[in-house]
Parts: structure tokens; C-alpha cells; sequence
């Protein structure tokens, strides 16, 4: 993972007024008759409906300006579920802004389980949407413009990749040359920034990187905007690339069932400063002990991705011995999950141990870098 100071400097140009803002990600909303059962899955998809209300109940307790909701709204694209999330997202007493994931828009044309990839703006009109373009861009608040994205895409072989084709990156560069007066928030469902080691180009890792993110970056510094807002990995990270921040928000359907409160504050001398809060759903009705039951049951379904991850290069184990090491790391990726993760496994081969290391939420000096959760922001 890349790691951060406790604080850093961003500079904005212009005075903006104090808000506040949650992100709440990869909701994988599945009605009951939608629910896809499958024994490996890491989706604890049962409790999307209720830990998702859990969330809007203690949002509703606060001053909210705005929620951003970057992508995997539902389980696989069903038309019950997306209708069920702009149903209930037309409740709330703030204004929610969405795009798609790709679990949103898993086919190209519509099928008897999943919605059509252009179908997709015309369920969330109130959230974002004006016409069937898949991203847009929004003056939210006096000088607080947020650009949403859509990083899905189709290759010629029919895959679903993340990827901005030529047209958005053009129509973003027009955007942010218009913006430079605002504070600009970019919400993708894809990570932008790298927040496991190798992400781009590891076998396991590099789906849920931005194909193109190099030229979606260099857009970016080209005029200074420096938060992004992502999803799909599953993981709380904060990452950092030349001055381009990627705040990654685990799913409400994972373990640790998180979700960040962002709080924006300018004082009467022009310092501004940007707080970043991060919660957990501790229960729902069914699930009493939310976090220890989902803890336990990705650590159940571990074990294939274990050996995966360690017969792979660069570790590149037999697999005799990747099934030896596997038991013990079978926290691993729920820690990875959790954020601040801090690794030591002195028992095993150096060169494994090593590697595992390269995970951990630690600077170059050995130092705990713990940012990945609760951090101040200097603007």
C-alpha cells in the first residue's frame, strides 16, 4: 500500500463554505428473491437492505450536505433492486449522487437478471442523472463541483473492463478547464491510484485498477484536482500518486462493513481543513454481531484465494506449500479490508514474509502510517 504523512497540503484558490459528506460503497443491494447463493462468495449480500439503513439512520442524526455512493449499488444489475435503491434514496433529506459499478451494469444488453448498460441513468434521474450519458458533472454547492465517472466499459471480445473511453476524457478535460475557480470531488468506481502493492499489473489485483488511469491522472494534475473518490476493491485505503489522492471506501457488504463521514471546515483566515471519519455497521437485526460473524466468514472462504495469491508470482510457491502457509493468513485479507493493516509473519520463508510486509500500513522508515481510517486533512 502507498502511504501518507498524518497531514498533507492541498491548496484551493478560491473560499468555499463549510459541508459535510458521507460515501457510502459497493452497497450490493439484493432484495431476498434477488439473493445469488454461492459457496465461495466473499458478499455478505443477506445484509445489504438492513446495514444500508443502519447507515441512512445515523446520517440522518447529522447535518448532512450530500452522500456520494461510488458504484455496485446492487448485487448483479436486477431491475427489483435498482428500483428498490431510487425508491429509498428519493427518502432522504439530502441530495445522493450515484454511478455505476460493475456489478451495475454486468451485460451490455438487458437479460432476464441484469438491467442494460445504457438503461442504467434513466433508474437514477433524481441521483445525478439528466440525460442516458453515464457520467456527469454537478455544481452541488457554491464552488463544490463533483464529476462523476463511469469506468465501465465493453471490449471488443463483450468483457466488461474498467476503462474511460476517449469521449469522457475529452468532455472531462472541457469540464475541469471551466472549474478551476471550484473545489472538484471525482467520484469512479475504479481505483485510479494504486493502494495494494503491484495492483496494476498483479493477475489478482489488476481488475480493479483503471485500465487507463495514467491518462486519467495526468487530466487531473493538469488542473490540480486532488480527491478522488472509488470503490470495487473492497478495502479502506488512502492512497496518494504526485499529488492525486484516491480515497477507497470497503463495501457495506464486507467485512469491516464501513463507511466515512468527510467534513470540510474553512476559517476566518482562508485554512481549510478536511476530516476524514470512518464507521462500521456493528449489527443488524439477524446478524447481532455483525463483525465477528463476517470476520469469521471471509475467513471460511479464504482459503482458494490463499493459494491463488501465493502460487502466483511473484511469490510463485508450489502449491504443497502455498497450502501449508494458507491457514495462517486466513485473516489476512480482512485485515487488508479493515485498513491500517500491520504484518508480521517471522515464521515464514523470508521471501514471503518480505512480501507480505509490502501490505502493511507502514512508512519506508518502519513506522506505523495509520491513515487509512481517521485522518486530518491540511487543505
Amino acid at each position: 500500500m502507498l502511504f501518507l504523512h498524518r497531514y498533507f497540503k492541498i491548496t484551493l484558490s478560491s473560499m468555499i463554505p463549510n459541508f459535510r459528506f458521507a460515501v457510502v460503497s459497493d452497497l450490493h443491494i439484493a432484495l431476498p428473491h434477488t439473493i445469488w447463493d454461492h459457496p465461495s462468495r466473499f458478499h455478505l449480500v443477506e445484509v445489504s437492505i438492513p446495514a444500508f439503513e443502519s447507515v441512512l439512520e445515523h446520517l440522518m442524526q447529522i447535518d448532512l450536505d450530500f452522500i456520494l455512493l461510488p458504484g455496485d449499488l446492487t448485487q448483479h444489475g436486477e431491475p427489483d433492486n435498482h428500483n428498490w435503491l431510487q425508491q429509498r434514496l428519493a427518502k432522504l433529506p439530502f441530495p445522493a449522487y450515484v454511478i455505476p459499478g460493475n456489478h451495475d451494469v454486468p451485460v451490455l444488453e438487458a437479460n432476464s437478471q441484469s438491467i442494460a448498460f445504457k438503461d442504467f441513468p434513466k433508474y437514477y434521474r433524481k441521483f445525478g442523472y439528466e440525460n442516458d450519458e453515464l457520467y456527469y458533472t454537478r455544481l452541488i454547492l457554491p464552488g463544490v463541483r463533483l464529476v462523476a465517472l463511469n469506468s465501465n466499459a465493453f471490449n471488443e471480445q463483450g468483457n466488461l473492463i474498467g476503462r474511460l473511453v476517449p469521449q469522457q476524457l475529452q468532455w472531462l478535460g472541457k469540464v475541469l478547464a471551466n472549474a478551476q475557480d471550484e473545489i472538484v470531488l471525482v467520484m469512479i468506481h475504479h481505483n485510479v491510484v494504486e493502494h495494494l502493492p503491484n495492483q496494476a499489473r498483479h493477475p489478482m489485483a489488476n481488475r480493479y485498477m483503471l485500465e487507463n488511469a495514467s491518462e486519467l491522472l495526468e487530466v487531473l494534475r493538469r488542473y490540480q484536482v486532488k480527491l478522488v473518490f472509488t470503490g470495487h476493491l473492497h478495502v479502506q485505503d488512502i492512497a496518494e500518486d504526485n499529488g492525486v489522492y484516491d480515497i477507497t471506501t470497503g463495501s457495506l457488504v464486507s467485512y469491516p462493513h464501513p463507511y466515512r463521514i468527510f467534513e470540510y471546515r474553512q476559517d476566518e483566515l482562508g485554512n481549510s481543513r478536511l476530516q476524514v471519519l470512518s464507521y462500521r455497521v456493528e449489527s443488524v437485526p439477524e446478524f447481532p454481531n455483525l463483525q465477528c460473524y463476517s470476520r469469521t466468514w471471509m475467513g471460511d472462504r479464504s482459503f482458494p484465494f490463499l493459494v491463488r495469491l501465493l502460487t502466483l508470482p511473484p511469490l510463485s510457491l508450489p502449491v504443497s506449500k502455498a497450502e501449508e502457509l494458507a491457514p495462517t493468513l486466513r485473516d489476512f485479507w480482512a485485515n487488508i479490508a479493515d485498513g491500517d493493516a500491520v504484518f508480521d509473519y517471522p515464521q515464514f520463508p523470508k521471501e514471503v514474509s518480505n512480501y507480505f510486509y509490502k501490505y502493511a500500513a507502514m512508512t519506508k522508515e518502519g513506522h506505523p502510517a495509520l491513515i487509512d481510517n481517521n485522518i486530518s486533512l491540511l487543505l
